[in-house]
């Protein structure tokens, strides 16, 4: 018999031992399961020794693998303890013919376990021959012809002696052999090419290590294959691929523990011209996926100018849900941009839960912060950026998409936009600011002068992210302080929440918008948008009678310091710096819009200056152009650093030592513009 060098990584052994002191550590053993525990597999290694596959060793959750007492597995020994204790590994290969010889381990020695011999264990012993018949004579012996070597044969028959190796002779088939590469197939088609040689394409999307082999999930067009690829246990398979390459990749499809992975045999990147294929392919495959098509709106007709703007935005967030990426959604601590932002969420949620099996999915993959002030400056966005770097060098984890609402329209957010760009981080802007000034920057849903709040838009989009049309339908009704317009105020009583209803969640999410306004406050806010009726009265109404009762207060302690001046405009003055409680709700912003609302009843035109101690902020009847306002008073005052730091606002920032100055030629200018 003629023999060869192999590794032991290549032959799998019979232990035919009665201590496990006799094992050699390395070597692929086959065994019987003996039993299972809460920490691994007990494994019979022949028929005197039991070694423990710990779970920690296996490629799976321990409760998932397919095996049951009995079965006949292959497992590798990593170790044998001083008190006689196995250990083992997980090994890839878990039938014979994928070991390129097999042999026996015993007391003696090793020794090839060759065909005859393997034929006689496996198959039941002839009759013995009647002894009246003589034994014919043989045929003298003729040396066979030499069978075509094997693909793994021709890879390893060169290979040099070294410790540890068995000698055995190699193994022979009188298949032909396969030549030239094999078929592509998507990956949806895997399940019916069971033992066939395949060939995908597409993005590494995850590398994951094991005991034994690295598993390689590849994206194409049509789904996420699961892919094995063995180098030596332990050790990383094609370590110049990353995830986020282009690859293809050949090797025979195998079913494993209930699913379907391939056993790879080659995987290289892509050329250039293959890539860009394959890139079409996938962005028009997940595009197809991710856009809704036509988003049919909450009340027919409306936002008629915005139907592709809203089914693209709902789009673009779909598919980062489908690509696994984390989802940022950064809002005003308003009540229009926390109901808005949780109309998204609403929608999110269940994609996220759906897509990942993780128990803290919807945590982990979607994130809803407020913002401190009502623009994306470089604060949120230095904040948000330093967090995600961070999270992509510790965990891998891929860049999110950043959605502003209520927010991110205008000059003041585009430092912090372009701060994202750098880092070519996605961004989607929904808001009803009039004028999507940073439109360069971002994709987005912002009406051109028509009257709506955010909510209406998020709403919308919100249903065209997922099937939440009926839950979300009294959403758009809550975010109007003033009377709803009735196309929404009717959706929001067919759901069941009359006009008091809707106005008692509106000012609970207000207040508790307020208090520790960082936070999201998830579970509260589902609770006051999403509950059942009685719920919704009892919580809503509970809060809400605090919100009137702290607003009610600070109105009546505010209007006897109100300076009117009459005039063809009614400029009325409130130093809210001297004269409201300072840090305690309500903030000024919301303040000096209940005080506008309540003096509007008395004057036809009107405009509210709340003047703080380094900016003031105006609500007005007429459209104001900010921007101009604070251009002409740095020009009356030019040693009062004037500046338009918040636009969405109406505010203007100056330094306090001109205050007196700032104020009165405020009033002038706004007297002017509007006359």
């Amino acid at each position: 018999m003629k023999w060869v060098n192999l590794h032991d990584e290549d032959v799998v052994f019979r232990f035919e031992g009665n201590h496990a002191d006799q094992l050699t550590p390395g070597r692929f053993y086959e065994g019987t399961v003996d039993g299972f525990a809460d920490f691994g597999v007990f494994v019979d290694i022949g028929d005197s020794v039991t070694g423990l596959l710990h779970r920690s060793e296996l490629d799976q959750r321990l409760e998932s693998l397919d095996w049951d007492q009995g079965d006949t597995v292959f497992v590798q020994v990593t170790g044998v303890q001083d008190n006689g204790n196995v250990d083992l590994s997980w090994s890839i290969r878990q039938s014979r013919r994928e070991f390129r010889a097999e042999a026996i381990d015993g007391p003696d020695g090793d020794r090839l376990l060759d065909d005859e011999e393997d034929e006689a264990e496996s198959e039941p012993d002839p009759e013995p021959e009647s002894e009246s018949e003589p034994e014919p004579e043989s045929e003298p012996e003729q040396e066979p012809e030499p069978e075509p070597q094997t693909k793994a044969d021709h890879s390893e028959a060169d290979t040099s002696t070294n410790g540890g190796a068995a000698s055995v002779e190699p193994q022979t088939t009188t298949e032909p052999i396969e030549t030239g590469p094999p078929e592509r197939v998507t990956v949806d088609a895997l399940e019916d090419s069971i033992g066939e040689r395949v060939r995908i394409e597409g993005r590494v999307i995850d590398v994951r290590q094991t005991g034994g082999p690295t598993i390689f999930e590849v994206r194409d067009e049509a789904g996420v294959a699961e892919c094995a690829a063995f180098k030596e246990a332990g050790v990383r398979a094609y370590p110049e691929v990353e995830v986020g390459d282009l690859i293809r990749l050949t090797g025979e499809v195998e079913r494993r523990r209930g699913g379907v992975q391939i056993e790879t045999e080659s995987l290289k990147p892509l050329a250039e011209a293959d890539a860009d294929a394959v890139v079409t392919r996938l962005d028009d495959a997940l595009e197809s996926k991710a856009h809704p098509g036509e988003v049919e709106p909450l009340v027919a007709g409306a936002l008629v100018d915005l139907d592709e703007a809203i089914a693209d935005a709902a789009g673009t967030i779909r598919r980062a849900v489908i690509e696994s990426r984390p989802i940022v959604l950064r809002h005003t601590a308003t009540a229009d941009g926390y109901v808005a932002g949780a109309a998204i969420e609403r929608a999110v949620l269940p994609l996220v839960r759906d897509q990942h099996d993780r128990d803290d999915a919807e945590y982990h993959y979607f994130d809803r912060q407020p913002l401190e002030d009502e623009d994306y400056d470089m604060s949120a966005a230095t904040n948000d950026v330093t967090r995600m770097l961070d999270n992509r060098a510790r965990h891998d984890e891929k860049l999110p998409l950043v959605v502003l609402v209520d927010t991110g329209s205008t000059e003041e957010s585009r430092d912090g936009i372009e701060l994202l760009d750098v880092y070519d981080v996605d961004r989607l802007v929904i808001d009803s600011d009039g004028g999507f000034e940073t439109g360069d920057l971002a994709e987005g849903v912002v009406p051109e002068g028509e009257q709506v709040t955010t909510t209406v838009l998020a709403a919308n989009v919100a249903c065209g992210v997922g099937d939440v049309r009926e839950e979300i339908a009294h959403l758009p009704a809550v975010s109007y302080w003033e009377e709803a317009p009735e196309a929404y105020a009717d959706l929001a009583r067919k759901a069941g929440y009359d006009a008091d209803t809707a106005r008692e969640l509106r000012e609970a999410v207000a207040l508790e918008a307020y208090y520790q306004s960082y936070e999201d406050k998830r579970e509260l806010i589902a609770d006051l948008l999403f509950a059942g009726d009685e719920e919704v009265r009892s919580l809503a109404s509970h809060v809400s009678e605090q919100f009137r009762a702290k607003l009610d207060d600070e109105l009546d302690t505010v209007r006897p310091h109100v300076e009117i001046r009459e005039g063809d405009v009614t400029v009325a003055v409130l130093d809210t710096d001297a004269f409201t409680h300072r840090f305690d709700f309500p903030p000024t912003a919301l303040l000096l819009d209940a005080l506008f609302r309540d003096l509007r009843t008395d004057h036809d035109r009107l405009v509210v200056v709340g003047l703080d101690e380094a900016d003031l902020q105006l609500r007005s009847t007429e459209a104001l152009d900010v921007r101009e306002l604070g251009e002409r008073v740095a020009e009356r005052v030019p040693e009062g650093g004037v500046l338009t730091a918040g636009v969405r606002r109406g505010r203007v920032s100056f330094l306090i030592g001109e205050r007196e100055g700032v104020r009165e030629s405020t009033i002038d200018v706004v007297t002017d513009l509007l006359v």
